[in-house]
């Protein structure tokens, strides 16, 4: 079969099971994995060639550690600290241990039990999560509680891949001393680090400059694959290369953009990942063993369940968040596929073992859904409901403004932001302005176009709540609130205009809070000059209000007609004639 009509039988799978899985509630991942059971060898077999279909979609989880790199910022995993090292470290250790010490009374060698035990104790980070999003449960108690142990899973996973060569053997044998392999593997690690804190920003700078999306997103690529690469040369993983490439970039300007460009990629070839497990899925295990199949199936889930619970209760001092949490994130985790393809290929673990332990995996992510649809329908009510005390409820975590422009104006709403300790996000679509500002202190700086809706799902927009358009273009800034305004239409948006046309545009879109960029200083100079004319500031004060009332009512009045030039002379002139008559009379008022 061609290259085109695998990726027409790829893509039409996709598009037919997983808005299926998803209008169900099970779930996108296990859309994919019924897609590769049903195309697979094990299915109709439209596909055979399951391995190198296998060895190309890893790409999808190299991206994906990339990207969980990306978002590993030391602010928030501080203040996600007790959840991430506490709950999450606890989790993976005692439920590790636990199914390490079964699978060892089940007569497995250490190192397979280890490896099988840790895999299995890992949990879906894309499943869960989204569980959660739909449910609305994230802000709650044991969703942040969730998400703090499922980081410390995604992060789990790299000194886990790390220790894979160490427990078995390379597919092919090295004839050079330990000591020799030991220093190549710190010396290309530290060459990664060096490089990552030198070459990269500099490297980003100049290709931003270039102002071409495409080269952009090419180096983007580069980098992650390189890296992967260069790592994978020392027989170290490559999701651990790409996941060092994004931790070195976590804290640059380029971590919205990079983000954006990556996630298409990373959303595809993730999911084929997932329609190549499915395909690999060994469906003749489970017709030839149901009942062992089940009751692996039960065991791993009830132990995960077990455990999680009682961590949640020791942490909350409460029943219900405890059982939420454990019935979320209690089944198997989609990087237990990643590690127990590459415990065979390191002869950690036989291909039998793996093959089953895929299974079982597949089948407790599909009995989640059904089990929280049961917690929520028929145990949950039958919890009292407690009010929350004020402070059980985390501060938000994402900015609540989004500055799109940090010059001469988005500079101003910032400094005076960041003196009231308000959390903003700032994007610039110069890198030039970029590196000036920063040599100033300004950290909180991030290059990229903000009118590209990645880019602001990205530096979550979602999230926020007031959006300040201060982009100095006009065409620019009418594309990024069209975008807005389209997609993120809870936020409130604070336009910067550049003239009376800008102005005109903005109003159209339904924006009401404009501000003329020239207006107010106009407005606070001409002030000064009629006091230096001999007005007092009473009156001058008064002179500037009439006019500021009468200009706004103008602008309200003429917007609509702003495409008739004729109609707008007009209408200015009747105004011109309008403000004389009204100074006129407030001359006439004052007392003699």
């Amino acid at each position: 079969m061609s290259f085109l009509h695998q990726a027409l039988v790829f893509l039409a799978s996709a598009v037919v099971s997983v808005p299926i899985f998803k209008r169900l509630g099970l779930g996108s991942v296990l859309g994919y994995l019924a897609a590769g059971m049903v195309i697979g060898p094990w299915g109709v077999g439209l596909i055979s060639d399951v391995e190198s279909i296998l060895h190309f979609a890893e790409l999808g989880v190299v991206l994906l550690l990339f990207l969980i790199g990306l978002e590993l910022q030391p602010s928030r995993l501080w203040e996600l600290r007790r959840s991430v090292f506490g709950l999450g470290g606890a989790q993976v250790v005692a439920t590790g241990a636990l199914l390490a010490a079964v699978g060892l009374l089940l007569g497995l060698r250490l190192p397979t039990a280890l490896i099988a035990g840790l895999g299995l104790s890992l949990s879906s980070t894309a499943f869960a999560l989204q569980l959660l999003a739909e449910k609305n449960e994230l802000p709650t108690e044991h969703g942040r509680a969730s998400f703090g142990i499922l980081l410390f899973q995604d992060l789990a996973v790299i000194p886990l891949l790390a220790l894979l060569p160490f427990l078995g053997e390379p597919v092919t044998q090295s004839t050079q001393p330990g000591w020799v392999s030991a220093l190549e593997v710190v010396g290309v690690l530290a060459g990664v680090v060096l490089g990552g804190r030198y070459v990269l920003r500099p490297l980003f700078r100049f290709v931003a400059s270039l102002h071409s999306q495409e080269l952009f997103t090419a180096t983007a690529l580069l980098l992650v694959v390189g890296t992967a690469l260069l790592v994978s040369q020392v027989g170290l993983s490559m999701a651990l290369g790409a996941f060092l490439a994004g931790v070195l970039l976590a804290d640059s300007e380029y971590r919205h953009e990079l983000e954006a460009d990556i996630e298409p990629f990373k959303g595809l070839l993730l999911g084929l990942f997932f329609i190549a497990v499915g395909m690999s899925v060994n469906i003749g295990l489970l017709t030839s063993g149901p009942v062992r199949v089940v009751a692996l199936v039960l065991g791993l889930v009830l132990l995960k369940a077990l455990v999680l619970y009682a961590l949640g209760r020791w942490a909350f001092k409460s029943d219900e968040p405890a059982l939420s949490m454990a019935v979320v994130i209690s089944q198997g985790g989609e990087f237990a596929f990643v590690l127990f393809g590459l415990a065979v290929g390191f002869r950690v673990m036989e291909r039998e073992l793996a093959d089953l332990l895929v299974v079982v995996v597949s089948l407790s992510m599909a009995v989640t859904p059904v089990l929280f649809l049961v917690y929520d329908r028929f145990i949950r009510p039958r919890f009292h409901k407690k009010e929350k005390r004020e402070f059980d409820v985390a501060p938000d975590e994402d900015h609540p403004v989004i500055i799109a422009g940090f010059g001469r104006v988005g500079q101003v709403v910032g400094r005076l932001l960041r003196a009231k300790r308000i959390g903003f996000t700032a994007l610039d679509a110069s890198p030039e302005h970029i590196d000036f500002l920063k040599r100033f202190g300004n950290t909180k700086l991030h290059y990229g176009d903000a009118s590209r809706l990645d880019l602001l799902r990205a530096a979550r927009a979602d999230k926020a709540k007031l959006f300040v358009l201060a982009i100095d273009d006009v065409e620019a800034s009418m594309r990024t609130a069209e975008t807005v305004r389209q997609h993120f239409p809870h936020l409130t948006i604070f336009a910067r205009a550049r003239n009376r046309q800008h102005t005109y545009r903005l109003l159209n879109l339904g924006i009401t809070h404009v501000m003329r960029e020239t207006y107010a200083g106009s407005l606070e100079m001409t002030g000064e000059i009629l006091q230096e004319l001999g007005l007092t500031w009473s009156q001058a004060k008064t002179a500037l209000d009439r006019f500021r009332e009468h200009d706004e009512a103008l602008i309200q009045a003429t917007y609509k007609h702003h495409g008739d030039e004729k109609k707008l002379v007009e209408l200015a002139n009747q105004a011109r004639k309008e403000l004389e008559e009204l100074f006129e009379k407030d001359e006439q008022k004052k007392p003699a």
